[in-house]
């Protein structure tokens, strides 16, 4: 029986694996990639309102950090049968307003079935208190052209900013735009 390093040195052997190696890496970052345009063609479209904060990093260029209305939940929108819990993965319910800003219904443990008019965005649980929750969506920093930040930051002063979200079928969520509310 030959050893399994003299089996590896084979060049004839080698070759097919590096290949096949090479070949799942470029798979793995087309799909990511597609994944991505997906979830921007096939996704709900959602718009939600946020107060952008600390716009710049030296080390990251310009980008706006979000803080969205939906992010500090009140206790009495959670569906689930026992209190929240830290790093805990949860759905939110959103509906969308007479303003064209989604807000939140509900917050469940498990994902719900939407109505008409309705979406769901998921979430992560980051802090709980007595009356209210706050939650992540990983959907908190927005990178914008060098020297816009600060622009985006004086309108969310102001009034909030609008960013829209695209929530593709598979729950996968992408922001595909900010702009600053015109009133």
């Amino acid at each position: 029986m030959t050893d399994l390093l003299s089996w590896f040195s084979s060049p004839a052997r080698r070759r097919p694996m590096l290949r096949a190696l090479v070949a799942a890496q470029v798979l793995y970052v087309l799909g990511v990639a597609g994944a991505g345009y997906a979830t921007t063609a096939l996704g709900q479209k959602v718009m939600l309102a946020t107060t952008p904060i600390d716009p710049r990093d030296l080390l990251y260029g310009d980008f706006v950090r979000l803080h969205y209305a939906i992010s500090e939940t009140p206790l009495s929108r959670w569906q689930g049968p026992a209190a929240p819990q830290r790093r805990q993965a949860v759905f939110v319910l959103l509906a969308t307003g007479s303003d064209s800003f989604s807000t939140a219904v509900g917050v469940y443990p498990q994902a719900p079935k939407p109505g008409v008019g309705q979406a769901v965005l998921r979430g992560w649980v980051t802090d709980v208190y007595r009356s209210s929750f706050n939650l992540r969506f990983n959907l908190e920093r927005y990178y914008v052209p060098e020297g816009s930040g600060l622009r985006l930051e004086k309108a969310g002063r102001l009034h909030p900013l609008r960013v829209r979200v695209s929530i593709a079928p598979w729950g996968q969520a992408r922001i595909t735009g900010v702009e600053a509310e015109l009133k």
